[in-house]
């Protein structure tokens, strides 16, 4: 407990301490319980009398804030703080600029929890109980007997040797995995895929520039963009991803999630992928190809990335963890040319310097030792399980076929649905749903320029193979009943834009 008094006359002392032993109770900065020193211990700490301290405690227990005890001390007295909204700290005047002042779409697209959600079918979320905890736990513990702790000094981003490991390992992995080119120094480990975006784009826009986003597509980097004042372009998605023609000739970046296109599922094709390295080239923009998920396949072999495509340096490969083991590990990487990683290093060594050592050491190991591709290959197995009974039921007839069309897909942790009658609204229906306890993402809100299409963005990575059949039963129900209150019976009619 901080206190802390000056002498300006007689009797002030006490006055002091008792108006602030006051005020932290009243303010919530002592709750109810709290043990409080001993007289003899606050005296001394405060280099006061013991008297001083005895009368003060004195006044705050005839006034029922404290309670003494009888062989304990003396305590907060229960129930004496006002609601903790009178304990809110001061509102203040500084306010930030109008970018700021509210959050961006993606704050709003996956609810609390805590709200009742007994199926939870939101996307981006990897089943944390299939991570190999004890062989993490056991490399963690190596890396702390190696010193990652005792270090001395801020590791550096450019030179630190647990971040120089990791990016070998890294380039190794997404070598071998996803036939991506490039060695160690070619890497910039992040924390997460995120923050590969953020350093990008610090070092290669300026306020104003122009960037083009996929749309419908991530909202989180749409958002990201957003606040680097970046003027942000959405272009159509149709059944070859990204559609090149649409691009505008003012973009200097294109953010493009390729192999396993965020949120349709759809793969970009060879000839889309060509046309859009074409249209860097002319252009002199950058292509960010965001490769979130594409590890867990259940179809054909996946296409060539852009960046192995890529003969002009015009691509930075951005990927992460987050998906294949843990996103709470927060661990991503970019890949880019020569010529952008010493910009990127400084960007991140101005900003994070180098993160967590400890983590990168022990991953750079699990990395090593073989343990990811092990996991992702019994991982890859429990999620096909849970992906087959999704879209099961979403195309047999006493299923959800009669409401929903299925985007096809072949990789990744989700499942995009398109809503058969386009007069629906998706997230009416996703509230609709929340209500029944069911979280399942609208598809509309991902949108950025694009007439929106309404369907649902469906994940499996959080909820078991067993519990597929019973979630997906109260959509039905939802879909069901609200369609049908409104006139409207189960249609066939496909939406069109694929």
């Amino acid at each position: 407990m901080d206190v802390h008094l000056t002498s300006t006359g007689s009797g002030d002392l006490t006055a002091q301490l008792y108006s602030q032993l006051r005020a932290a109770v009243l303010g919530g900065r002592l709750r109810g319980g709290d043990r409080l020193p001993s007289t003899r211990e606050l005296a001394a700490e405060l280099g006061v009398s013991r008297g001083t301290v005895a009368t003060a405690y004195d006044r705050l227990l005839a006034e029922e804030l404290l309670e003494a005890r009888r062989g304990s001390g003396t305590f907060v007295a229960d129930g004496c703080a006002p609601p903790s909204d009178a304990r809110r700290a001061r509102v203040g005047a500084i306010a930030p600029t109008p970018l700021w002042a509210t959050t961006g779409p993606a704050a709003d697209l996956v609810p609390d929890l805590a709200t009742g959600v007994v199926h939870d079918l939101s996307v981006g979320v990897p089943d944390v109980s299939l991570f190999p905890l004890a062989t993490w736990q056991r490399l963690v513990r190596g890396a702390l007997r190696r010193g990652w702790l005792s270090t001395r000094t801020y590791a550096d981003p450019g030179t630190g040797s647990a971040g120089t490991r990791l990016e070998a390992e890294i380039a190794r992995h997404v070598g071998a995995s996803r036939s991506v080119v490039a060695a160690g120094q070619d890497v910039v480990t992040t924390a997460g895929a995120q923050q590969a975006l953020d350093l990008v784009t610090r070092v290669l826009l300026e306020p104003g520039d122009v960037v083009a986003v996929e749309d419908p597509g991530y909202a989180a980097a749409t958002r990201l963009l957003t606040t680097h004042r970046a003027v942000v372009r959405g272009v159509p998605v149709d059944g070859e991803g990204l559609v090149v023609d649409a691009l505008p000739d003012a973009a200097r970046l294109v953010h493009v999630t390729p192999s396993h296109q965020h949120p349709t599922g759809v793969a970009m094709s060879r000839a889309r992928r060509v046309a859009l390295l074409e249209w860097a080239v002319r252009h002199d923009a950058v292509v960010v190809e965001d490769d979130y998920d594409s590890e867990f396949r259940f179809a054909e072999r996946p296409l060539e990335p852009l960046q192995s495509l890529d003969r002009d340096g015009r691509v930075v490969y951005v990927g992460s963890f987050s998906k294949s083991l843990l996103p709470a590990l927060r661990v991503g990487y970019a890949v880019a040319p020569a010529s952008l990683t010493p910009a990127l290093r400084e960007a991140k060594r101005v900003t994070v310097w180098d993160g967590d050592t400890t983590t990168q050491e022990a991953l750079a190991d699990f990395l090593a030792e073989g343990h990811h591709a092990a996991h992702v290959r019994r991982a890859t197995k429990v999620y096909r399980a849970r992906r087959d009974a999704l879209l099961d039921e979403l195309t047999r007839e006493g299923g959800l076929a009669p409401w929903l069309e299925v985007v096809p897909s072949a990789a990744g942790l989700h499942v995009c649905t398109l809503l058969r009658d386009p007069g629906a609204d998706d997230v009416e229906l996703a509230a609709r749903s929340l209500r029944a306890g069911l979280l399942v993402e609208p598809l509309s809100v991902r949108h950025v320029e694009q007439r929106p299409r309404h369907g649902f963005v469906i994940g499996m990575g959080a909820v078991p193979v067993e519990q597929v059949r019973p979630a997906l039963a109260v959509l039905r129900d939802v879909l069901r009943d609200a369609l049908s209150a409104s006139g409207r019976e189960p249609s066939r009619r496909a939406p069109g834009g694929g």
